[in-house]
């Protein structure tokens, strides 16, 4: 067989399947699972910011910081945080309060995540624990840590 027949051949018998339709009503994905692509994306471009440094850490930190606590945030100085989560822990947390501002409006998750701590990248931290995220109007805030 010629390689010009083979190629529209082999075409042919890939794509034979997808014009066969599927019996059932389309449904939306379910909200926790569109959630938690957005609250991977924070992680993921909060772990972008912290490759860079501490100015670009601290931009994503005040972009993402919830609407309603922005005046709470604080600064990590020259601190850099890589928060790496471990998404499979991810679940609902609607009870949660952020301290004295209460709870925050929008769908609460907590997640399971590691922190590695960076002063002129020198390593003078390692902790796991957990962090809250929110989604609010399609995006997801976080709350900026503060060390002690």
């Amino acid at each position: 067989m010629s390689v010009r027949l083979a190629v529209p051949l082999v075409f042919a018998l890939l794509t034979a399947g997808c014009a066969v339709g599927v019996a059932g009503t389309p449904q939306a994905a379910p909200t926790e699972t569109i959630d938690a692509g957005l609250v991977g994306g924070y992680f993921t471009d909060g772990l972008a910011a912290a490759r860079g440094g501490a100015g670009p850490q601290r931009a994503f930190l005040q972009r993402t910081q919830h609407p309603d606590f922005r005046t709470d945030a604080c600064d990590l100085g020259n601190l850099v945080l890589a928060v790496e989560p471990a998404l499979s822990t991810l679940r609902p947390d609607p009870d949660w309060a952020a301290g004295r501002g209460g709870v925050p409006r929008g769908r609460v998750y907590v997640v399971a995540v590691s922190v590695t701590a960076k002063r002129d990248g020198t390593t003078v931290g390692v902790q796991i624990g957990s962090q809250h995220v929110v989604v609010l109007d399609g995006a997801a805030y976080g709350f900026a840590p503060c060390p002690r």
